[in-house]
């Protein structure tokens, strides 16, 4: 089950954060994605010879904590994806795939005309969006 998503600027300013869990986990799971943004920063700053590749947008699984997993994306313009899933075991493939869906839903909220680029996301269309994909998460591969 996915308990949280965000977005985060270039800047590592946060553009996007919604979670699927009460209250009282919000403050933790910011924590989280936070602390995320130092992994994919080394992950980008040092690629690994075995690792992706740097024109591989999916990060994979940035790392494991007793009671989540998080992965990343990273886009073109450097704007970071962060996924916090209570699942242990997900297939890649499902990942890749709400990562696909959820930048596509993002390339569609910042190509409005009267977003401003840099600045929070704050359109109901977005959030409706990335809700549906949170919910269809795992069901099944194809898009």
């Amino acid at each position: 089950m996915i308990v949280c998503v965000a977005v985060v600027g270039h800047q590592n300013n946060p553009l996007y954060i919604q979670s699927f869990t009460e209250a009282d986990d919000a403050l933790k799971l910011h924590h989280i994605v936070h602390c995320s943004l130092d992994v994919v920063d080394e992950r980008v700053n040092n690629p690994r010879k075995s690792g992706p590749t740097l024109n591989d947008t999916f990060l994979g699984l940035l790392y494991p904590t007793e009671n989540y997993k998080v992965y990343g994306y990273l886009t073109n313009t450097k704007v970071k994806f962060i996924l916090v899933t209570t699942d242990l075991d997900v297939r890649d493939a499902d990942v890749r795939n709400f990562f696909r869906r959820f930048h596509s839903a993002y390339v569609d909220a910042v190509s409005n005309p009267f977003h401003v680029p840099g600045k929070k996301i704050t359109s109901r269309t977005f959030a409706e969006r990335v809700s549906t994909i949170v919910k269809s998460f795992g069901l099944s591969s194809a898009g």
